[in-house]
């Protein structure tokens, strides 16, 4: 179906009120907001920059190549997500994100093996309906030596994420994650 003046106007108008939601739950956490990056910058903006992380890396041995800003206005999937947390707060010091800011678990943030850091996506959880919109800040999930099939899992959330989508108890729900997209310069 061809995008008509309507459509787009429709489709700005969601993603302007996805955006002002996502910015009105980041509120300031330890002194400074979430929506922003290491750097002080806001998210969008520097996902408009392409001021982003996608330089691959190697997790136990296993190089991972993560999608370019551009690539990744793209993303969808469905599959299964799982939450951390739990374990950050037995941890001295806490534990740092891969885009270099302390974790809260509490937070709305999350993890992801290919997506540049930052970078915003929706997440609904199939089973009962709920959706957010959490800030990708870290790397994850990967294959643990307890469970190697914690690998294939799509998305890791923080358990504050994982509360809002009625998850936290059972651990895994089948979810559907989309990027939100933003205007991007390359």
């Amino acid at each position: 179906m061809p995008m008509t003046k309507t459509n787009s106007t429709g489709l700005l108008l969601t993603q302007l009120i996805c955006l002002s939601v996502f910015l009105i739950l980041s509120l300031p956490l330890n002194g400074r907001a979430v929506g922003q990056t290491t750097e002080g910058m806001p998210v969008i903006e520097a996902i408009r920059q392409g001021r982003v992380h996608w330089a691959p890396y190697v997790v136990k041995g296993r190089r991972y190549v993560p999608m370019s800003s551009r690539q990744a206005q793209r993303y969808e999937e469905t599959g299964i997500a799982s939450w951390y947390g739990e374990e950050t707060r037995r941890r001295k010091g806490g534990h740092m994100t891969a885009n270099g800011e302390a974790f809260n678990p509490m937070g709305m943030t999350a993890a992801h093996k290919y997506l540049p850091l930052p970078i915003i996506v929706r997440v609904t959880n199939l089973e009962n309906g709920r959706s957010i919109i959490v800030r990708v800040n870290d790397r994850g999930p990967f294959p643990s030596v307890h469970n190697p099939n914690s690998g294939k899992r799509i998305i890791d959330l923080a358990y504050g994420a994982a509360r809002r989508l009625g998850f936290h108890e059972k651990g895994l729900a089948r979810v559907h994650v989309k990027v939100i997209p933003v205007n991007v310069r390359l």
